[in-house]
């Protein structure tokens, strides 16, 4: 960071401020903020000469404040700026109704025991998923609405955190589209405001035209230029990764009653085609996102109906 900034000041680039990101990793504790301090080895050793040189240039702390890795049911509503009755720090007598705030001021406390409270913080990084792995029902459209637009309603408001009041953040959403290279997990692949064709995931209003408060749901998916679109398996689909599909859509309220015996679905009696029918209906149900129809990457949308006689697909 030194040689860096050093290198542009001799180039003439003194507006130009150089820093680095940190997870909040680097924390020994967060809950309650005023235990908070950096880990052993991490503090004296790295951050304190670090923090020494963004003060000396006047540069940001970046941390990256994920609520949602600290997500858990009890708390839903705290990780996500919904109300609730908050958590209270005994120490400085504040009390936190969002884990954002307590996040930045548990950095803030960090900074403070090293000497270095007055070095801005700037959040580099912070968002939610829209879609995840089957066992991450709390990444989903409504929770990713209800949180980024939480955010935006609180990093606009200018009114700080229970330490820091007044303080305003420079504060970086991640991320502008979902990525379908990232990986492994499909949380990774669905932190985006948008989809690669520019169609939104959810408004959280900051679309152009006539602007909305921010309402913590999604917005109503664009129509498909293609017109209709069905999820269905991908060729080749081991049989065991469709029952485990099968399984997963059945046991999460999709109607399954059309592939039992006597469904209108049930013939042909295989696996493949049973997939084929639960997993459209649970793309179809769902939003109708792309993201619905991964399958662990076993699902593909395809354009052509796949209504076989009785047996009619959702679309």
């Amino acid at each position: 960071m030194k040689v860096l900034h050093a290198a542009l000041v001799k180039s003439g680039i003194t507006d130009v401020k150089v820093s680095s990101p940190h997870s909040l990793g680097i924390l020994l504790e967060s809950n309650p903020p005023s235990n908070a301090s950096f880990r052993p080895g991490w503090d004296v050793g790295n951050l304190a000469p670090m923090l020494r040189f963004l003060r000396k240039t006047n540069a940001g702390f970046m941390v990256n404040p994920y609520t949602y890795f600290g997500y858990s049911p009890k708390y839903a509503d705290f990780c996500l700026f919904k109300p609730n009755a908050g958590l209270f720090d005994k120490a400085t007598g504040k009390r936190y109704t969002n884990q954002f705030d307590q996040l930045l001021d548990a950095v803030h406390v960090s900074m403070k025991k090293l000497g270095y409270p007055d070095v801005e913080i700037i959040v580099a990084e912070t968002g939610w998923p829209s879609g995840g792995d089957p066992q991450n029902t709390h990444a989903n459209p409504l929770n990713a609405a209800a949180y980024n637009g939480g955010l935006l309603k609180k990093v606009a408001s200018g009114v700080g955190t229970p330490l820091m009041p007044g303080r305003k953040f420079e504060t970086y959403i991640f991320s502008l589209f979902n990525e379908n290279l990232k990986g492994p997990s499909l949380d990774e692949k669905n932190f985006g405001l948008f989809r690669p064709d520019f169609t939104p995931v959810y408004d959280i209003g900051i679309l152009r035209g006539p602007q909305k408060e921010p309402t913590g749901t999604p917005s109503t998916p664009a129509a498909p230029s293609k017109g209709k679109k069905w999820c269905v398996p991908k060729p080749n689909v081991s049989t065991a990764a469709l029952q485990s599909n099968i399984d997963y859509v059945c046991s999460h309220g999709t109607d399954c009653r059309p592939i039992q015996a006597g469904g209108a679905c049930f013939q042909p009696n295989n696996v493949q085609a049973h997939a084929a029918y639960v997993m459209n209906s649970f793309y179809q149900t769902n939003g109708r996102n792309d993201f619905n129809c991964d399958f662990a990457k076993s699902g593909v949308i395809v354009f052509t109906d796949p209504s076989k006689g009785s047996c009619k697909y959702l679309s």
